[in-house]
């Protein structure tokens, strides 16, 4: 693969709103119709809490703004609930007429950094707002997965069932620091999920500390996974794997075509991708430097080998 960059195109001043003081991250991407894409992504206003909102873009003209809401569609979560803090889109499934954003909910905690659990907002009005189908997470702690990370969710809805790759935490190494890879939830409806516990992908080696935001396409029977990796010495980059069944996944890094630059926002890292087809195109949405603190870019698929 060769991915051409097309240059940042939701920035915090460009959007210019109170809720967006720094940052787009986690870019997340529905077709509205035509030409127009809504790219969902977190803000994070003057309290460092990160919000959902979106930037409407013609993609053919990716770098001009359609429009923005005048507040998040999504906001923080009630007192002492796991999204108290902050919510990041992460994937949009469109099922019977209504979208399902799927989150991540942040929450301080007292002798770790954070938690991030995953819940599920639901819109009716064609993604202009968001109501959460429960003030609790939609996956569910246990002993096989007993962390609070269980989050950064890609959903497909495949032939027989749902299929729900997510980011699962296996530990601390301290208490800034969790570890996590990727594993596999399926469900029936979207919203109740069935999680065996079992590592879909791992870590190359003991030197890689995280697996984040997976994303998914299938293309004539095979599974497509675009992912960040980082290790101890080295921020994010982004990653890219293949599966026959969804379970099993070879990594493929090498292959991926796209890198940090030589300077500007995206030289020092490069992660959280989210992949998407139009007119016989693939384009990426992704994330620069700190976390994606001064915005989010595009890029376009040149070459598929």
């Amino acid at each position: 693969m060769k991915w051409k960059k097309l240059g940042q195109i939701i920035t915090p001043e460009n959007i210019n709103r109170e809720w967006m003081i720094t940052h787009a991250m986690d870019p997340t991407v529905d077709h509205v119709g035509g030409d127009i894409f809504r790219f969902y992504f977190c803000g994070r206003n003057n309290s460092n809490q990160s919000l959902i909102g979106y930037a409407d873009i013609d993609i053919t003209n990716p770098t001009e703004i359609i429009k923005t809401p005048e507040k998040p569609v999504l906001d923080l979560g009630s007192l002492g609930a796991f999204d108290d803090n902050g919510v990041t889109a992460s994937c949009l499934v469109n099922h019977d007429d209504k979208k399902y954003l799927y989150y991540i909910g942040w929450k301080p905690r007292s002798t770790t950094r954070f938690g991030l659990m995953t819940g599920l907002a639901i819109s009716e009005d064609n993604g202009e707002t968001y109501k959460r189908y429960s003030r609790a997470p939609i996956l569910n702690l246990t002993d096989r997965e007993p962390y609070s990370i269980l989050t950064a969710p890609y959903v497909m809805k495949d032939e027989n069932d749902w299929k729900m790759w997510y980011v699962s935490c296996e530990g601390w190494l301290h208490p800034d620091l969790p570890t996590y890879n990727i594993k596999l939830a399926t469900s029936q409806d979207g919203i109740h999920w069935e999680q065996n516990g079992v590592v879909c992908l791992d870590f190359k080696d003991d030197n890689e500390t995280a697996l984040a935001r997976p994303c998914v396409q299938k293309e004539n029977g095979l599974y497509r996974m675009w992912i960040s990796y980082k290790t101890k010495q080295q921020t994010y980059r982004i990653g890219y794997a293949e599966s026959k069944d969804g379970i099993k996944w070879e990594r493929m890094d090498d292959e991926v075509g796209i890198t940090i630059s030589d300077e500007g926002w995206d030289s020092e890292m490069i992660e959280y991708p989210y992949v998407f087809n139009h007119k016989g195109k693939k384009y990426m949405a992704y994330n620069g430097n700190e976390y994606g603190t001064n915005g989010a870019g595009l890029a376009v698929l040149e070459n598929e080998g």
